[in-house]
């Protein structure tokens, strides 16, 4: 591959790179991610600096050796040992959006063919026909990223003197699901820095940005990128007759008076200034009945996508918890007020009945169980190790949970509030003196981009998305991580992260991206003269100034 790069100008490697990388499958989940790994090992491995230093390349097992991540040291000209990553990832979402396309998802020519005549999407024919953009599932997120990263790499072997350090690149999988590739890095980077000395500046991750609105074309950069929770809410209630159903409580109506609160509510976004910030949205809602009876549900479950940003994962907690609340007594509210409603109407004598709903976490429920002299943990540790493998790790979760209802002497109507796979911190700069240090210096250098480049490049806090950056660091303390562990069945299992790890690597994530439209959608395109002109420059520029800190 080296011979077949060398004669070419930087634009053109990063096009016959990228075009390469969106020829080959890497569905999340597919053999595909292991091809092509094993691929940007070969194409690494052919580059004379690491022919020359083969031990520089090196693959990192996941999953019992069903998938791997790919890792390149280059050592600057010195002896130095501040480093500077460089990280994408492999995988991709499928091609299911692509209907009867599918068949040429991965031959940008011919997409750019199809959408040049496409009446269908105004925007994407333009842009096919002037024949700057690159179609092709994966072309955006991020083969084109990957392929920047080789690209600059390539450079930087042959001029190590700009160097006062090291690059270390880490290709890894599993992006887009459970993120297995960067926690599994984890440990390496740990290993790294231990083994070699190295001290880590930044990870400069180059994940795709698009224009924020018709018109925009500001390039942003972001110094961190925004965390994602899963609350998770088992709820519940008293099962009744369809004949006697006021004596009952729902859970449904609990459910739905919770997603109503909830579910696209704003006010519950952080306000951040000049930061993209999105609310919650729900993403499942189901109840537990498998088929017709006259019996009313006994239980539903429903979880949650929460971005967060500045606020943690109790202050999470202690919210929805708040709300959960006032759910259940505006629900046990209106039922009391409808039976006395039926009573009278039908001249019935008065009844005493509860409605009362109670709303704890899992931490809460845990220590309830222990107090009433159960062993919750021995439960549940018994459970997971049965628990069928292909179930959802999200409905593995519910079912820790729901079990516990076995040790409950009360066996009372109750939501149950929780957290589930997968959790991303949020990782931005910091008010510390380094942090403050390094963003000076990256405004400094996006400053003399601008003036060279004639583009802008605002910087932000916080990648709206979700993305690898957010495992490279976590700002909470240790009664913060002891919360999230307590909170989250089954996590050492369903979803191993070492967050005091996390918290001693604190590695600042930015996020230069590529540029274009359409990620995760069938018209899915990379804008080529920023992306594979301007952009590598950029990120050598960032480099550059990072390593001279």
């Amino acid at each position: 591959m080296y011979n077949q790069l060398a004669s070419l100008k930087m634009e053109q490697q990063v096009e016959f790179l990228t075009k390469r990388l969106i020829q080959m499958e890497s569905y999340n989940g597919t053999a595909g991610e292991l091809d092509k790994a094993n691929y940007l090992l070969e194409i690494i491995g052919s580059f004379p600096y690491f022919q020359a230093h083969p031990d520089h390349v090196w693959k990192q097992t996941l999953d019992g050796d069903k998938r791997i991540n790919v890792w390149a040291f280059l050592q600057g000209n010195t002896n130095k040992k501040e480093t500077v990553i460089y990280h994408a990832h492999v995988d991709t979402v499928g091609i299911e959006d692509y209907g009867n396309l599918k068949g040429i998802a991965h031959d940008p020519d011919k997409l750019m063919e199809f959408f040049q005549s496409y009446e269908g999407d105004e925007e994407a024919r333009n842009d096919a026909l002037r024949g700057d953009w690159m179609f092709g599932r994966g072309s955006l997120d991020m083969q084109s990223g990957i392929s920047i990263h080789l690209v600059n790499l390539l450079y930087y072997m042959h001029h190590r003197e700009k160097l006062e350090g090291n690059i270390l690149i880490l290709f890894n999988v599993d992006e887009e699901n459970q993120h297995v590739g960067i926690r599994g890095a984890l440990n390496e980077l740990v290993r790294l820095q231990q083994d070699r000395g190295l001290t880590y500046k930044a990870a400069i991750n180059n994940d795709f940005i698009s224009p924020l609105y018709n018109g925009d074309e500001a390039k942003y950069v972001y110094c961190g990128g925004a965390g994602k929770l899963l609350p998770c809410f088992s709820i519940i209630g008293r099962e009744a007759h369809v004949g006697e159903s006021l004596l009952g409580i729902d859970p449904t109506l609990i459910a739905s008076e919770i997603n109503r609160s909830i579910n696209q509510n704003f006010s519950l976004a952080e306000k951040l200034d000049n930061e993209l910030v999105l609310p919650p949205s729900c993403l499942f809602m189901k109840e537990n009945k498998q088929s017709y009876d006259v019996q009313t549900p006994v239980s539903i479950r429903m979880y949650f996508n929460y971005f967060i940003y500045k606020k943690t994962p109790s202050d999470v907690l202690a919210s929805l918890k708040k709300i959960a609340q006032a759910a259940c007594t505006k629900i046990e509210n209106e039922l009391a007020a409808n039976y006395l409603a039926f009573r009278k109407a039908n001249m019935l004598p008065e009844r005493s009945i509860n409605w009362k709903t109670d709303v704890m976490t899992m931490q809460e429920y845990m220590d309830y169980l222990t107090a009433s002299g159960k062993e919750p943990e021995k439960l549940l540790n018994s459970l997971l190790a049965r628990l069928p493998e292909d179930l959802d790790d999200r409905l593995k979760a519910f079912e820790l949970v729901e079990a516990l209802q076995q040790l409950d002497p009360e066996k009372k109507p109750r939501v149950i509030i929780f957290f589930a796979t997968p959790f991303l911190p949020s990782n931005t700069l910091q008010e510390d003196d380094k942090s403050v240090y390094l963003k000076e210096a990256l405004q400094e250098v996006l400053q003399e981009a601008e003036e060279e480049y004639k583009e802008a490049f605002p910087l932000r806090g916080y990648f709206p998305y979700l993305c690898d950056g957010s495992f490279l660091a976590f700002h909470g303390d240790q009664a913060e991580i002891e919360a999230v562990e307590a909170n989250f069945p089954g996590m050492n299992a369903l979803f191993p992260l070492d967050l005091e790890k996390m918290s001693s690597l604190n590695i600042p994530a930015l996020n230069i991206g590529v540029y274009g439209k359409g990620g995760h959608k069938w018209t899915e395109r990379v804008y080529k003269p920023y992306t594979f002109q301007t952009l590598p420059l950029l990120i050598r520029k960032v480099t550059e100034r990072l390593l001279s800190l």
